[in-house]
């Protein structure tokens, strides 16, 4: 059996979660000074999750026709992901016109994202044996100062993101440079995320494939600790993951 010697890492959903929409509606309003009383904090911010506003939150429970195009392709470049999620946003009624911006620049903030409890442990121990680690994300900005302020940048020695390359998973090209900032070849590399299709396409060009629940953190405590035990019974001969 391959030994894998680098595990890939999703963003979103995999090692870090984005605040619930009350607390990131709720940040927006205060910094900006606008009052909004608790039930209508509540019903605006279920209003924007519908509407899948919120960057690594809810998909839209319904596309408009005029974001479907932008939808496809948000991940490609940093300008077409904010006009997809403000786009997104303007479909619920906000006090301010300027809050719609402020949103999206809070999702991007280090206080509106959560790791995984077992985020850091489980990168130091990978880092310590020596397997190589790295984020590959669809996303349309630099998530690199997030992982910083919450230490995980400390364990990571390579990150890939789709809208520096303009391209986005499940395209094969985007694992292949994940596998090349690492210096493996693709056979020797785990993927590990939330999404079947766009990470579950690793195993298309070699890699192995180990998914995970995007769950809220408390309800995921030691969803990515397999990962270990897996990194482990593949360099014993053992299985646990696609083409392990």
């Amino acid at each position: 059996m391959t030994t894998i010697k680098g595990v890939l890492f999703d963003f979103s959903g995999t090692l870090m979660r984005i605040e619930p929409a009350e607390s990131w509606l709720r940040a927006v309003l205060d910094a900006s000074g606008t009052a909004m009383d608790d039930a209508e904090l509540a019903r605006t911010a279920a209003a924007l999750e519908r509407a899948g506003a919120q960057p690594g939150g809810a998909s839209p429970a319904r596309l408009p026709a005029e974001l479907a195009g932008l939808w496809e392709i948000r991940d490609r470049d940093a300008v077409r992901h904010r006009a997809l999620y403000t786009g997104l946003a303007r479909q619920v009624p906000l006090p301010r016109p300027e809050l719609y911006d402020a949103l999206y620049e809070r999702h991007m903030t280090p206080e509106a994202w959560s790791p995984y409890p077992d985020a850091a442990e489980v990168l130091a121990r990978l880092h310590e044996a020596g397997i190589r680690t790295g984020v590959l994300s669809n996303i349309g900005w630099d998530l690199r100062p997030v992982l910083r302020a919450h230490g995980l940048d400390r364990s990571l020695d390579h990150c890939v993101l789709s809208f520096e390359h303009g391209i986005q998973k499940p395209d094969p090209k985007l694992f292949a440079l994940a596998c090349d900032g690492l210096g493996l070849a693709p056979s020797q590399v785990l993927m590990v995320g939330d999404d079947r299709t766009a990470d579950g396409a690793a195993t298309a060009l070699g890699c192995a494939y180990l998914p995970v629940d995007h769950l809220p953190v408390e309800r995921r405590p030691g969803g990515l600790r397999p990962v270990l035990e897996l990194v482990g019974q593949c360099a014993e001969g053992g299985r646990g993951a696609s083409h392990c």
